[in-house]
């Protein structure tokens, strides 16, 4: 990456960049965090409704994605190793590895999602569900469906962004000092991937463990 005309060295402009991105991740995690939170109090309020929301995922989806984006963190940061040591194959390499491996994950999901709809458990659009607690397990899916969904736009958005440095990449840029952009998309694909962690125990974990 080019050296801005505004900044004197790279290394002022890569802590600049890097806080920029810190302040952006922390505006998305007051974003997400309102969604927790709101969560919990609805979760702490109907209770015996969301643990029985949650029976209704399968664990298995949410498991295997989880093992998805785990090792998708671990080829980003192979990534970024690689850009800091010039490596360009082991950089495209990597890059087209964390891409695919964000495509299975969405894969996985949609098939999820469809799921819910076959079983007539997606709020506003096929509810049909008439079991017990209807009302309160409709509010855990609407709940469901809100974060799961804002995390996989995220998670798109983040396999965008591979591609596109992957693309420029293939030209030579990134590499040694100019490495600076696969670190930030690094950050971002991190902070995604913790969210999910989050919301694995939310959503899915809890009705197993009560």
């Amino acid at each position: 990456m080019a050296l801005g005309e505004h900044y004197s060295t790279l290394e002022q402009q890569h802590t600049a960049s890097e806080m920029g991105m810190w302040i952006f991740l922390a505006t998305e995690l007051m974003l997400f965090g309102g969604l927790f939170t709101g969560y919990t109090v609805y979760r702490t309020v109907y209770s015996a409704g969301f643990v029985e929301g949650s029976r209704h995922l399968d664990l298995a989806y949410a498991l295997i994605n989880t093992a998805v984006l785990l090792t998708s963190s671990l080829t980003m940061a192979i990534a970024l190793r690689a850009a800091q040591l010039s490596q360009q194959r082991a950089l495209l390499s990597s890059l087209a590895a964390t891409a695919v491996l964000g495509l299975v994950f969405l894969a996985i999901k949609g098939v999820e999602y469809q799921k819910h709809f076959a079983e007539g458990m997606v709020p506003g659009l096929a509810w049909t569900y008439q079991g017990p607690l209807s009302t309160q397990i409709q509010l855990f899916f609407f709940a469901y469906f809100a974060m799961t969904a804002l995390h996989s736009v995220h998670l798109g958005f983040g396999v965008l962004i591979v591609a596109v440095i992957a693309v420029m990449a293939r030209g030579g840029a990134f590499l040694g000092e100019r490495h600076m952009p696969v670190e930030m998309l690094g950050l971002y694909w991190h902070f995604v991937d913790v969210i999910w962690l989050f919301l694995l125990p939310l959503l899915y974990l809890f009705g197993v463990s009560s």
